[in-house]
């Protein structure tokens, strides 16, 4: 497991993308491949939308990776938990003119299952799962 918190900030989001990568290779997930590629894209969409929708001033937010023999689970936290994104299945599609709104739409189209949790004692946590290849 990898766990670490940043600043609720565009720089944290980023530096939640990097070291992410980095765990993954140091797990035997190569840079490039379709599972690094696909939680890469996952972790910068889910750590934008906690330094953009979820920041509280003073508050981070927590990215927690963990690989199983079968699953590599992404878990973003934040500690806003009032501003609660659509569940899985509740997204819309946004016209084509719209700049914005589509990370959850990424992180649904790349894991294989995603959902939104309650965070203790306050907050939300947005879970996305890939399986692993065989």
């Amino acid at each position: 497991m990898f766990m670490q918190r940043f600043s609720s900030t565009p720089l944290g989001a980023r530096l939640a993308r990097r070291l992410t990568l980095h765990q993954l290779d140091g797990w035997g997930i190569s840079h490039g491949t379709r599972l690094s590629d696909a939680a890469a894209l996952i972790v910068a969409e889910l750590a934008a939308n906690a330094a953009t929708h979820g920041h509280v001033p003073g508050r981070d937010f927590e990215l927690r990776l963990t690989l199983t023999g079968a699953v590599l689970r992404i878990e973003v936290s934040d500690t806003r938990g009032e501003k609660r994104p659509p569940c899985p299945g509740e997204l819309a599609a946004l016209p084509s003119v719209v700049e914005t709104g589509r990370g959850l739409l990424l992180v649904e189209a790349l894991a294989d299952r995603w959902s939104v949790l309650d965070r203790v004692p306050v907050g939300k946590t947005v879970r996305a799962e890939l399986d692993l290849p065989r």
